[in-house]
């Protein structure tokens, strides 16, 4: 049943919801509206853009002096100029460490300049998922031990070679294990590890009969391998989970005590998207971490499209 007219309240009330739905001044959006917001939209995709590149540019420029630097402080260190003293030895140590940060947040810069302008190149082979981890483990294993943290690692033998992006899977890792490394306190543990799984996803079930649906599910056959990185740190409440992989994001509570650009994450989970995964935490606070990635057995359609 319809009703034609209104009347008191009733009409005003009407009126001001049909104000409401087309603007604070009642007119309803036109055209040009729409063009002036398509426009500033791209302006701003455009600005965007800009300083991205240009971030990128300044990050490629400071890779040659800083290279520099760290070629005579390697050279210093040799005492191929001359002998030491202890104290001088102290200095140049924390020069490497400081100019080791700063390689570090440069690769982030042209690393997530990359991802954000598409040109990200995808390279699929046959590989050792075990000795991929195994590399990773050992490569970070010494500066877990200098925090006094101990890293455990031991192969899955049911893991079959199977076709990944090797040195995308090292870089999501060596950011995971940074992230641990960094909030982990001494006398802690990181694990990392990897087992079969079953990503179940929407698209790929067939409907169901109530009584039918376990003979119309997907057999439950891996098709993608879990990779975790589990810490005794303090954890992340749960409000966090998903703005942790936002570009540039701190947790307040840490932000002031630890370096970093809130970059390591976002390229983590980038990354992980580029070759068909999905990343997520599981935590809560004072009860630790766990970062866990899934990497597809057969590589995404689109991402392996470039890489045959």
């Amino acid at each position: 049943m319809s009703v034609s007219k209104t009347s008191g309240a009733s009409g005003a009330a009407a009126a001001t919801d049909a104000m409401a739905v087309s603007g604070n001044d009642g007119r309803v959006p036109t055209h040009s509206t729409h063009q002036e917001l398509l426009q500033a939209y791209m302006q701003l995709q455009q600005r965007y853009r800009r300083c991205t590149d240009a971030l990128a540019a300044a990050a490629h420029d400071l890779k040659t002096p800083l290279a520099i630097v760290s070629g005579y402080i390697e050279l210093l260190q040799n005492e191929k100029l001359g002998s030491l003293n202890e104290r001088q030895r102290t200095v140049l140590k924390d020069m490497q460490a400081s100019s080791a940060r700063l390689e570090h947040f440069i690769q982030d810069f042209l690393t997530f300049s990359v991802l954000e302008t598409g040109e990200l190149k995808m390279k699929f082979e046959l590989g050792d998922l075990n000795a991929c981890l195994s590399e990773i483990a050992g490569f970070w294993s010494s500066r877990f031990q200098d925090k006094g943290i101990a890293l455990y690692f031991l192969p899955n033998e049911k893991l079959q070679p199977f076709v990944f992006d090797a040195a995308k899977v090292q870089r999501v890792l060596s950011n995971l294990l940074e992230n641990a490394a960094k909030f982990t306190p001494a006398g802690g543990s990181v694990w990392l590890h990897a087992e079969s799984h079953m990503w179940e996803r929407r698209s790929v079930l067939t409907p169901a009969l109530p009584h039918d649906r376990r003979k119309q599910r997907v057999d439950d056959v891996p098709n993608s391998v879990k990779v975790s990185v589990s810490d005794t740190g303090p954890g992340i409440a749960p409000e966090f989970h998903q703005e942790v992989f936002d570009d540039f994001f701190r947790l307040p509570r840490t932000a002031a005590q630890t370096d970093g650009m809130g970059l390591g994450l976002a390229i983590a989970r980038r990354l992980v998207q580029a070759f068909g995964g999905k990343i997520w935490v599981e935590s809560e606070l004072g009860s630790g971490s766990r970062f866990s990635f899934l990497i597809p057995l057969r590589p995404a359609a689109a991402a392996a499209g470039g890489a045959r």
